[in-house]
């Protein structure tokens, strides 16, 4: 019970650092777009300098954990996200916004790798991989919460990132205790970076960020350029955060006990088709299947590929693995939203929805080949 109370409070690192930190910025797009007279090209733009700074941090991360632990990490990680959110209120000046975003992005990143060090941790003492899919659904309560709050504030969107400023601030308060435990290894090693003989897991992950993130970012847009009611665009985006807390009950069994890459196939390829469900119609009902389906599935996708790790990787190279994983995570999606953007200011905001599908579609056909079809690859320093 302890364990499981302390993996919830350090499950608000995730609904910080990308609940309210990276994804809420796609609730907040079209009042942003309408006020700042912004292009879709600049919209995914945006969303690209956040990728930058979670690019930037997820390199920097094993030095800051070499220097100061991973709990500190976690930390003072969540107290930065939370003072970049409230400066993202003076985004009325471009160049004043590109840089909090990116801020808000390198302190995600360093929050969103020490935190998964430290809950891979306590699974591998519970023989679970129940916590690291229970911190990964934390997003879900960020989403939530914006989802519930963001559209009724209207076309006020600067009052919206103080209020999740301060969220944020309050979520880096309660779980400031849950980073620290017996298990902290001390400052000065994290190891080596296990990549090349996990390359196929590595590219999958890759397509999948280079994907989703254009679903989260453009959703609302899509949404509000079909003239959908405020309602439906809270309930669309609320229920979507719903299924993202509730990803556990359905992947913890099969993330830990599938083998090999399996678990992550399987939630890539329910990801593209809950992406797809959004093209098909834009019945209000089908939407909203879509944003849940695809709720459940895309934290789940992280979530498999740290589970993998975990029983992939000796646990002094933990560290240095879900860095470089994550640094390649961010690789992704800092490119995927501005091309999606310069590509739906050529056709329409129906196209970000066809990148997730195509992307995450491919991700789950290189997941599922069978580990015996490639060849095996020497770890290298």
């Amino acid at each position: 019970m302890a364990a499981a109370g302390r993996t919830v409070r350090l499950a608000l690192g995730t609904a910080s650092a990308l609940g309210l930190a990276r994804f809420a910025y796609g609730l907040l797009v079209p009042a942003m777009r309408d006020d700042l007279g912004w292009s879709l090209a600049e919209v995914g733009a945006v969303s690209t300098v956040n990728g930058l700074g979670y690019l930037v941090g997820a390199v920097g991360t094993a030095a800051v954990v070499r220097r100061w632990g991973a709990a500190a990490a976690f930390r003072w990680g969540m107290v930065v996200t939370a003072l970049a959110l409230v400066g993202t209120a003076a985004g009325d000046v471009f160049v004043v916004l590109l840089a909090v975003r990116a801020i808000a992005g390198a302190s995600g990143a360093v929050v969103f790798i020490a935190g998964g060090v430290i809950v891979a941790r306590i699974a591998a003492g519970n023989g679970s991989s129940a916590p690291i899919a229970v911190y990964f659904a934390g997003t879900g309560l960020g989403i939530v919460l914006a989802g519930a709050t963001i559209p009724g504030l209207g076309g006020h969107w600067q009052v919206a990132w103080v209020g999740l400023g301060v969220a944020a601030g309050l979520a880096a308060l309660v779980g400031w205790t849950a980073a620290g435990g017996g298990e902290e290894q001390p400052a000065g090693g994290v190891g080596r970076a296990r990549v090349r003989s996990l390359w196929r897991v590595a590219a999958a992950y890759f397509l999948f960020s280079t994907g989703y993130i254009t679903y989260i970012t453009f959703l609302s847009v899509h949404l509000v350029d079909r003239h959908a009611p405020a309602t439906q665009v809270a309930l669309t985006w609320t229920l979507l955060g719903v299924g993202v807390v509730a990803a556990p009950i359905l992947w913890s069994r099969p993330i830990t006990r599938w083998p090999g890459t399996r678990a992550l196939a399987v939630v890539l390829g329910v990801l593209a088709g809950g992406a797809a469900l959004a093209l098909v119609s834009s019945s209000p009902v089908v939407v909203v299947v879509s944003a849940v389906v695809y709720g459940v599935a895309f934290m789940a996708v992280p979530a498999a590929v740290t589970a993998h790790i975990r029983t992939a990787v000796p646990p002094a190279d933990w560290t240095a693995t879900l860095a470089a994983f994550t640094a390649l995570f961010a690789t992704g999606q800092t490119v995927g939203p501005w091309l999606a953007g310069v590509l739906a200011d050529r056709t329409s905001t129906a196209a970000p929805l066809a990148w997730t599908v195509a992307l995450c579609a491919a991700a789950a056909v290189l997941a599922a080949v069978p580990a015996a079809l490639t060849p095996p690859e020497p770890d290298v320093r």
